[in-house]
């Protein structure tokens, strides 16, 4: 599984609570984003049988469960009583969901994203945030913020290579300019007027009032910047809110929060759910199928809000961690934020165009990590100041033009 704080609470609870109660015991592999992508990939393409349950996304579940690498969960966790799949946010389940119509994975938490900033040091420099910012106001209250305490920025925002994590925020800002990675026929649209608008605009804010090292900059770097007051401000996703609320935090009950920066869309918030998936191959699909119900049930949430704090529950995934009045109360600086975050993303018209397939912050097709990843490395060096934003976009809009040819070929 990913090293994502959630899941690194899920690792020192299992023995005394899963293991105590059930007998299974459970053995993890915990690595980074970019890392665990590249072994599960590896690990479910060739049905190794390694792995029993993986952290996948809702990128990944109806990819691999067409593929048949996914065990489907329909008969299994969904037909628990207790686990009470009607519980389950309609988009986070539709986006695990598989054109088959069966469910492949069950959400750990899910996330949109929305716009995070110190509301301490805003009152004290003068500055409004708006409930609905655009980009143009955001940059701007960046550049006031910029200084605003020794050694702070204006603002965070992720400069790692990497499908999921530079070219994640980026691909939001980049639908709300009026861009696109493809035109619903397949045409290439890398450099086009929007996509480049856009990431001028977010090369340039990173480079002026961004974090130090932003090209190597991912969402660890960066909640970690904004947690010790290193940034004013910071656009990322909404499951960041319960660690920066949480009691050891240093910056809880400091923060504000507001929906995605737009310029010509109504919403820009990404949609995404890190999930658990069963490999078909695995020998072990009962006692997994225990461990994703006990991991993603009403019970776990119990058990973090009460042993940890209310504001660590991976959220984001069922109606009734909303209505909780204990989640409520710990989370009353983002729960509803959060909430409207993930109702106003749509995956099926995240911009202004017609797509060729869903995705918001990224095309779920099997070629998109190689081609996210590609173009993000070129990217990751206009932040770095080794190229152009053009001649960034110019090259990863060859590596768009390859995929593209493939399809239009279909």
């Amino acid at each position: 599984m990913v090293n994502n704080p959630q899941m690194l609470d899920l690792q020192k609870l299992t023995r005394s609570h899963f293991t105590r109660q059930t007998g299974i015991k459970v053995n993890y592999t915990v690595l980074p984003e970019n890392d665990v992508r590249d072994k599960i990939s590896q690990e479910f393409s060739s049905q190794a049988g390694t792995y029993d349950v993986a952290s996948i996304s809702n990128f990944e579940a109806p990819i691999y469960g067409k593929y048949g690498w996914l065990a489907p969960l329909d008969d299994t966790v969904a037909k628990d009583p207790s686990f009470d799949q009607r519980d389950i946010l309609t988009p986070i389940q539709e986006g695990l969901t598989g054109d088959d119509g069966k469910l492949y994975a069950e959400p750990f938490y899910g996330e949109s994203s929305f716009l995070m900033y110190r509301k301490d040091v805003f009152k004290s420099e003068g500055l409004n945030m708006p409930k609905h910012p655009t980009w143009q106001q955001a940059a701007a209250l960046a550049a006031e913020a910029d200084g605003a305490r020794p050694g702070m920025k204006g603002i965070c925002l992720r400069g790692m290579p990497g499908w999921g994590e530079v070219i994640a925020p980026l691909t939001t800002v980049v639908n709300t300019y009026g861009g696109t990675w493809f035109t619903k026929d397949w045409q290439a649209q890398v450099n086009g007027k929007g996509f480049t608008e856009a990431t001028k605009m977010y090369v340039d804010l990173v480079r002026k009032h961004g974090e130090p090292g932003a090209a190597q900059a991912g969402f660890a770097e960066c909640l970690s910047s904004f947690q010790h007051g290193k940034t004013a401000m910071w656009y990322d996703a909404t499951s960041a809110a319960g660690l920066l609320e949480s009691k050891d935090s240093p910056v809880a009950g400091k923060v504000g929060y507001v929906m995605a920066p737009v310029n010509k869309t109504k919403d820009s918030g990404w949609l995404y759910s890190w999930a658990w998936g069963i490999q078909n191959a695995s020998r072990h699909q009962d006692n997994a199928a225990k461990f994703i119900a006990w991991a993603s049930g009403k019970g776990y949430e119990k058990l973090v809000g009460t042993t940890l704090g209310w504001a660590r529950v991976p959220a984001g995934k069922r109606n009734s961690t909303y209505t909780n009045p204990d989640y409520q109360k710990t989370a009353a600086a983002f729960y509803q934020a959060t909430r409207d975050a993930i109702a106003g993303a749509d995956p099926k018209d995240p911009g202004v165009q017609p797509r060729p397939t869903i995705g918001i912050q990224f095309v779920d097709i099997p070629e998109f990590p190689d081609l996210g990843t590609r173009a993000s490395q070129e990217v990751a060096s206009a932040i770095a100041g080794r190229i152009s934003v053009p001649e960034a976009l110019d090259k990863a809009q060859k590596l768009a033009e390859d995929v593209a040819e493939r399809y239009r070929k279909d």
